[in-house]
């Protein structure tokens, strides 16, 4: 029986890719994306690729989204006009935040302002203790006299986050209830819902935010969904989330939070996937878009993973500068680095390269569509590293001469113009990129000099054997489809959902009849969500305690068997932590009790398995180029006569010499001089110094 086909679509910054997997057959496009009205660019590149494929959209089996608006509408302010819904006497907790400065000696700090104002948040009269008993039972007056408000201000959206509602969610359950029936048009959020753990602000910040974005969230979903069934899609319609796992429809409306971060996601699960594939142990994983650049560290096929998020953050992308959130997402560093990233002289003369970005709309400047400012796609245009006539597929003409004058007017004062203006601001946005890998990993307690580069995305394959010079990297994987990778990352997803509880135990205390009691909850809640997306698919389930010292900050997350507990688990845990705890931080602390906070329980769908690595096949020798064309090489510091070869044209076991460029649809991957580009088995371009050119993957 042959499999129907699957789309999947990733909405960036600039761009919009979609990738159609028929089989083993792939069709990629890449079209620019729409910033008013997104959903017109997702329908006009289905169309594109539908056409070129010659596909019936009758017949595709399964449609995977992933999108930015989520993040765009909270790093913009651009939600709906949301209320907070607070226990009396705590109304400012969320302004108060951690109460730290993320920025110790700048006296000119400036926090970023909560999502809700003052003003719109609402106390009532209410409260619970950490055990999720009423202190004070739920004053339902206190809430009633809130409902005229909600039309006199205007309120579009409601977040209800108690005290200690994690614990116990009546009164948060009762508060909707009332509210719901006075003013059914208004979205509620709970957050003993979207996240129900300790940590008031934590726990808050994420309603709020969850709250912001949902009537946008929901009308776009809906509309894109009731779009695609107008163009004849009948299939079931997934989004990924920021955990690397696929949500169904509902799911996404109802928590569309969880979706923040979904296009990274989708390249960090195609990395994994593609270090399995080739047996590789630890690789580091580069994605670059049109508006930002990803980094993200990868051991045994798996991305690393955190329970904690920050968004739309204030300080050159700070810790503690933005607006955390609590929801399962992959590990990354994300940096304003993108093809649109904007250059520019900084106050001190110094050239600085984004965060702003160009866009889609007006885009760089050699996209000639009013764009004046130079950005990076500018300067990888005048280096002539990119073919003007193959750019995105040929759907975005680009005009050299507009990125020579903006990157002439950008560096002027410093006297830079031509190839040198354009080096010295790939130049920045490279060691950007490199240093911001380089704290990652320092963060992390890894090494990144020894890891395998994987780059992909439209830009990456453009910057990624100068950034493995950077970082002493010896070998860069650019697999197919490079340009598109977050959206065929979509197609390697599996259907996934992770529910947490914040349940207090001692672990000499543990009482294992409460907590699998607790477990069982969770996995019903997460097998009824994941079981609709993924209908009659083996499932498989991981579970985790969140344990740490007493009296310690912060846990450490440690594996629980995929059981009820015994009395003889305890023990075991014990072990478990401080295994897990020597490897973090060398040693453990002795005659010290320990703790437990929170639970997670996750159910995803069982990964296909990777299949062994092909042997390396019989060297081949290249076509000749397509032609050549002067571009700049940054082992040499100068123009120099440049082959151009077609990706298309290449086969297995094949081997190019740099300099060289090679052209596909929606990327160009840059071969230096010092570098050799050979074809592995599965067509995957395997780029190395000649110091250091190990046997085809």
């Amino acid at each position: 029986m042959t499999e129907s086909p699957r789309l999947a679509v990733d909405i960036g910054g600039t761009f919009t890719d979609v990738a159609l997997e028929q089989g083993h057959r792939l069709t990629t496009t890449k079209v620019l994306t729409t910033p008013h009205r997104p959903e017109d660019g997702v329908l006009a590149g289905l169309a594109r690729v539908m056409d070129e494929a010659g596909a019936d959209p009758g017949a595709v089996g399964l449609i995977i989204h992933g999108t930015t608006l989520a993040t765009n509408a909270l790093i913009e302010r651009k939600g709906a006009k949301t209320a907070l819904i607070v226990t009396e006497g705590l109304r400012d907790s969320l302004e108060m935040a951690y109460e730290n400065r993320f920025a110790q000696y700048d006296i000119s700090i400036d926090r970023p302002p909560p999502l809700v104002p003052r003003h719109l948040r609402w106390p009532v009269r209410e409260r619970l203790n950490a055990a999720g008993e009423a202190l004070i039972p739920l004053d339902d007056a206190s809430v009633e006299a809130l409902v005229p408000k909600i039309a006199a201000e205007g309120v579009e959206s409601i977040a209800i986050g108690l005290i200690h509602a994690y614990a116990n969610p009546a009164h948060e359950r009762r508060v909707a209830e009332i509210l719901a029936t006075a003013a059914p048009e208004v979205s509620i959020t709970l957050s003993s819902a979207v996240c129900p753990e300790i940590r008031e602000y934590e726990r808050q910040s994420t309603a709020c935010a969850n709250a912001y974005v949902r009537p946008l969230m929901a009308r776009y979903l809906t509309g894109l969904e009731a779009a695609l069934r107008a163009a004849g899609f009948t299939c079931p319609f997934l989004l990924m989330t920021s955990g690397g796992g696929l949500a169904g429809f509902e799911t996404a409306v109802e928590f569309p939070i969880r979706l923040v971060e979904s296009g990274p996601a989708g390249g960090a699960i195609l990395a994994g996937r593609i270090a399995a594939e080739c047996g590789l142990d630890s690789v580091l994983s580069f994605d670059m878009g049109g508006t930002t650049a990803k980094i993200c560290l990868i051991d045994d096929g798996a991305p690393l993973t955190s329970r904690t998020f920050e968004v739309a953050r204030e300080y050159r992308f700070m810790k503690g500068s933005g607006l955390p959130l609590r929801i399962p997402a992959i590990e990354m560093v994300e940096i304003g680095a993108g093809g649109g990233s904007i250059a520019a002289l900084d106050t001190l003369g110094r050239i600085q390269v984004g965060p702003e970005s160009a866009g889609a709309e007006p885009g760089p400047a050699c996209y000639d569509q009013g764009g004046e400012a130079a950005t990076v796609t500018d300067a990888d245009v005048a280096l002539g590293r990119i073919e003007p006539a193959s750019f995105a597929g040929g759907s975005v003409g680009l005009a050299p001469a507009r990125a020579n004058e903006a990157l002439e007017r950008a560096l002027r004062p410093m006297g830079l113009a031509g190839a040198e203006a354009a080096y010295a601001v790939a130049e920045v946005v490279d060691e950007n990129m490199a240093n911001a890998a380089r704290v990652h990993a320092i963060e992390w307690g890894k090494d990144v000099a020894a890891r395998t580069l994987i780059a992909f995305g439209g830009a990456a394959p453009l910057h990624a054997a100068r950034l493995a010079r950077k970082l002493g990297i010896t070998r860069v994987i650019v697999p197919t489809g490079a340009g598109v990778g977050s959206a065929i990352g979509f197609l390697r997803a599996p259907v996934a959902y992770e529910v947490v509880r914040s349940r207090y135990q001692r672990l000499r205390d543990l009482d294992t009849h409460a907590i699998n009691r607790t477990m069982a909850e969770m996995h019903a809640e997460a097998r009824a969500i994941v079981e609709p997306a993924a209908p009659g698919q083996p499932l498989e389930e991981a579970r985790a305690a969140y344990m740490r010292y007493i009296g310690q900050g912060h846990e450490i997350s440690v594996a629980l068997p995929i059981r009820p507990l015994e009395a003889a688990d305890g023990a075991r845990l014990q072990d478990a932590f401080d295994t897990a705890y020597t490897a973090l931080y060398g040693r453990t602390i002795p005659n010290l009790d320990v703790e437990i906070l929170s639970w997670t329980l996750g159910v995803r769908t069982t990964a296909t398995p990777v299949t062994d690595a092909q042997p390396a096949p019989a060297r081949a020798t290249a076509p000749a180029p397509a032609g050549h064309r002067p571009a700049f090489d940054a082992e040499c510091a100068a123009m120099v006569e440049t082959a151009i070869h077609r990706r298309a044209d290449l086969s297995p076991g094949m081997a190019i010499e740099g300099p060289a460029l090679i052209v596909e649809d929606q990327t160009t991957t840059v071969v230096p001089t010092a570098f050799t580009a050979a074809v592995d088995a599965r067509g995957y371009l395997v780029l190395t110094p000649p110091a250091c050119q190990p046997a085809l993957i």
